[in-house]
């Protein structure tokens, strides 16, 4: 994405400048590291927040909270980026994968409830594409079997969990820890970056711990208190956010005004289905259900597209997460295959719903705050042009 699919502006020049010129760019000693975390914890209603060097690296910091054993497992959705699920291998542990609701993607309580055993010890929730995931219903399911549920938000910025309720929480504040990407193609970037949110002190402290490698900076001792890596947030990257924060709701507003119009003009073509929008979805890709196509009608649909000028995937990916080499193949720890190999496996048919969008039903669309009228016009023309041509030849 060039910076004409991005919102910089001279407020990030000067932020950058404003760093280089303090000579300061570590975010241990500097002040805007800190200055990020306080009003990332206050646009999201986090009660704390901390600051590390990428979304996978953040959704690494709440897995190390969550502290399990070796061997030990923690449940994923099958539709995600790997960033969502690697984390679980470097603590050691097991990704197990639930399935999903097949009108949004994101995990179905009942198939989590139904995986849950003795070493079950977090559930990660992907808000997928800017939906949120049912995330008050899967907190009330790890309570009450004592595990922690981690919101992986790297693609939902600020979307309210309960549309009807308007001073209601946003994701990242439901869960145990809230996980948040600023990789360049977010609604939000400095290139790089993630953000973790908690409502606990004591989590908060472990994962800030965690991000600098055990170090208790809090109490001036330089002491290693437990096994972490170096996580850290430059000062370079929180000047970036932070001005980057200040137009976020902007960003998410126009997302959503071009996905109105285009469900306004796509709302009545039979056969494909736009996104389950109750006031909460905020868009960060837009993807479309597409009914009566099999594995290769999807791929024409979305290369159809693609040569129509709409950039476009079939199936956001290739094959369901569960089924790439580094999980069944084990793939892991030298040849050890640790710790998967011998303890489970990742059939074909293991997730249905998830591998029906894939291969027959889900194309995505790249999707921008500054598409115009005519932009979303003209996709809109391409999508109902593409559709009439391959769903009904």
């Amino acid at each position: 994405m060039d910076a004409a699919g991005r919102t910089f502006g001279p407020e990030e020049e000067q932020a950058v400048l404003r760093v280089l010129r303090s000579g300061m760019l570590s975010g241990v000693w500097g002040s805007e590291v800190p200055a990020l975390t306080s009003e990332f914890a206050a646009l999201t209603g986090a009660a704390h927040a901390v600051a590390c060097s990428s979304g996978t690296a953040a959704v690494h910091l709440a897995v190390a909270a969550a502290d399990p054993d070796p061997g030990d497992e923690i449940i994923v959705p099958p539709i995600s980026d790997m960033g969502s699920v690697t984390p679980v291998l470097a603590q050691n542990a097991v990704p197990v994968f639930a399935d999903v609701d097949p009108r949004t993607g994101n995990l179905d309580p009942s198939a989590v409830a139904a995986l849950i055993g003795p070493r079950t010890r977090a559930v990660v929730a992907v808000h997928l594409f800017g939906k949120p995931a049912p995330v008050d219903e899967l907190r009330a399911l790890a309570d009450r079997v004592g595990i922690m549920l981690i919101e992986d938000c790297a693609q939902a910025y600020l979307a309210p969990v309960r549309p009807g309720d308007p001073g209601g929480p946003q994701v990242g504040t439901v869960g145990h820890v809230g996980a948040f990407s600023l990789q360049q193609h977010k609604h939000i970037t400095a290139g790089d970056g993630g953000l973790v949110t908690t409502g606990d002190a004591d989590l908060a402290t472990r994962m800030r711990r965690f991000a600098d490698k055990g170090w208790p900076r809090e109490t001036g001792e330089r002491a290693y208190l437990h096994y972490a890596l170096n996580y850290r947030m430059t000062e370079l990257v929180a000047a970036v956010a932070r001005e980057q924060l200040r137009k976020l709701p902007g960003v998410i507003e126009r997302r959503r005004q071009a996905a109105a119009a285009l469900a306004g003009a796509l709302g009545r073509v039979d056969g494909l289905r736009l996104p389950a929008d109750d006031g909460d979805h905020v868009y960060w890709y837009l993807p479309l259900l597409v009914d009566g196509l099999d594995h290769a009608g999807l791929r024409r649909y979305a290369a159809a597209l693609t040569a129509e000028g709409v950039p476009a995937v079939a199936g956001y990916l290739a094959r369901p997460l569960y089924a790439e080499p580094v999980l069944r193949e084990a793939r892991t720890y030298g040849r050890s295959g640790y710790p998967l190999r011998g303890r489970t496996a990742y059939p074909d048919g293991l997730c249905p719903v998830a591998e029906e969008l894939i291969d027959r039903r889900l194309v995505v669309l790249g999707w921008n705050e500054n598409y115009s009228t005519d932009d979303v016009a003209d996709i809109a023309a391409a999508v109902a042009k593409v559709h009439a041509a391959v769903v009904r030849p």
